[in-house]
């Protein structure tokens, strides 16, 4: 695929600006049909920037040996998780896809060998919040999974090579949770606002601050920035989303906070918006 090639496929996409990109924390599946400040927060911030021509998202919950894109028109509505009511499983996001904008991802990404997925659809990180943003569900989605077999680095470098899909009006989201250890949980306070525990209040303060003065090494390397951090982030998986929506800021893009809480003493739900 070449350059011309890559116009061609989204050269149907009305103008726009330079597109944000958003990274929004999840948090529970709940917040899918909830009514709380933080579902607020995602409708607010999809009224303040350009309604997109179609949305790439990052999610937690598409972690992979290797790296792939959904391709197909129709992407199903996927219910990854247990325990919760009824009414949670009965909710579908039919939002189409873009075999188009899949395959224009895939050869952004090269030589990054990324495979197209006919399989996986749309989880929980990425309905659970588009749907507030986007209800008619009229706006493409695709996901990107994430390769847990690389580090960082490789997921950062790896996302600014997506900047062009900015200029065509594409939204890239990234859905995650920056705070995000569910062992800890304190489950007495799980839905108090601004419940956290030392390290998690540590963590928070330490992130929000290297994310507001643009200092993405410490971020990046964030397994070497001592014990609250490594208490944050057990695991890769719902931090990673965070590292491709940092490394998709310019040097002209603001940086901004909202949704910034925590809640039940070990989860964040802080979103940022680049640009």
């Amino acid at each position: 695929m070449n350059l011309n090639d890559l116009t061609n496929i989204s050269s149907g996409f009305a103008p726009t600006p330079k597109m944000p990109v958003l990274f929004l924390g999840h948090g529970s599946p709940m917040n899918a049909i909830e009514e709380n400040q933080f579902v607020r927060g995602f409708r607010k911030i999809s009224k303040e920037i350009p309604v997109p021509n179609a949305i790439l998202c990052v999610s937690a919950h598409w972690f992979t040996n290797g790296t792939f894109v959904t391709a197909m028109d129709l992407p199903k509505t996927i219910h990854d998780f247990y325990g919760f009511p009824p009414d949670l499983f009965a909710v579908q996001y039919p939002a189409p896809g873009s075999p188009e904008l899949a395959r224009e991802t895939a050869g952004l990404l090269l030589p990054a060998q990324v495979e197209e997925d006919h399989s996986w659809g749309l989880d929980h990180g990425a309905w659970s919040v588009i749907r507030h943003m986007y209800p008619e569900a009229d706006i493409p989605v695709i996901q990107l999974s994430i390769d847990y077999s690389k580090p960082p680095e490789y997921h950062f470098q790896l996302a600014t090579q997506l900047q062009k899909l900015r200029e065509k009006g594409v939204l890239i989201i990234g859905s995650g949770n920056i705070v995000h250890n569910l062992r800890l949980v304190d489950w007495r306070n799980i839905n108090t606002v601004g419940a956290g525990w030392d390290w998690a209040i540590e963590a928070r303060e330490l992130t929000n601050s290297w994310i507001l003065d643009g200092n993405f090494r410490n971020l990046i390397n964030y397994n070497k920035q001592g014990v609250a951090m490594q208490t944050a982030v057990p695991t890769p998986d719902h931090y990673m989303p965070l590292i491709y929506t940092l490394a998709l800021k310019e040097k002209t893009d603001d940086i901004a906070l909202f949704n910034d809480e925590l809640l039940g003493g070990s989860l964040s739900m802080t979103s940022v918006r680049i640009g």
